[in-house]
């Protein structure tokens, strides 16, 4: 912080903005890592009682406290909508081969639709580490450059090339790089992390929408055929 308010405003404001960033990203970082580690965590909870269940109303109950199981609230969603169609279709003959092949494609739709808001639920935040693991080099840089062009402009007015007089505007000057670079690293290793953490999680969900249809499926078959 003494270092931004010793030099110059330009650089000085680099500095600052480059410190904001680390702290915002470090923020990020650790709400992140908690919020992924808990919807990790509960998706294991949520399975675990998921396949170990009578029926989807007994899970219902069961996994009403891990709201932040991205499984789970997929599996909400799906359930609702097909408890939904179960209702509508009180009274109609049950060899509707349209209503029960409208079900599980109303279901699939319900389901993709979970799945993109909580993949976006998860995402959200990582276009900030994104965005300074990629410009806080540059700004780094750029206040580097604007403070050597400062210490040459200084040379010429003192009339003065020894080391004395070039040392610490250029010192002051690789701070700023330094800064960048202390900001843009934990970002870029942060943001890999995360985004692997993600897919992992996608192709959970992915996986689960398959099951969960294929039980919809079978039900509804097994309806059409009493």
């Amino acid at each position: 912080m003494s270092m931004a308010l010793s030099s110059g405003l330009v650089v000085g404001g680099v500095l600052l903005l480059l410190v904001a960033c680390s702290v915002g990203c470090w923020a990020v970082i650790i709400y992140k890592f908690r919020t992924l580690r808990a919807a990790s965590r509960q998706n294991v909870k949520f399975l675990e009682i998921f396949w170990n269940t009578s029926s989807f109303q007994h899970a219902q109950d069961e996994t009403e406290h891990l709201r932040k199981s991205p499984l789970n609230q997929m599996f909400r969603e799906g359930y609702r909508e097909w408890k939904k169609f179960k209702n509508a279709k009180t009274g109609v003959a049950a060899d509707d081969l349209a209503i029960s092949s409208g079900t599980v494609e109303s279901v699939e739709r319900s389901l993709r639709r979970s799945q993109d808001v909580e993949t976006a639920r998860l995402e959200s935040m990582l276009i900030f580490l994104a965005t300074v693991a990629s410009a806080a080099p540059f700004v780094g840089l750029f206040g580097t450059v604007w403070g050597i062009m400062e210490s040459f402009r200084d040379i010429g007015v003192m009339g003065s090339a020894n080391l004395a007089v070039v040392a610490p505007g250029i010192s002051e000057a690789l701070i700023a790089t330094a800064t960048g670079l202390a900001a843009a690293i934990p970002a870029v290793v942060a943001y890999n992390y995360f985004n692997n953490s993600i897919k992992v999680m996608a192709t959970e969900m992915e996986g689960f929408r398959s099951e969960f249809l294929n039980i919809v499926a079978h039900h509804e078959s097994v309806g059409r055929r009493q």
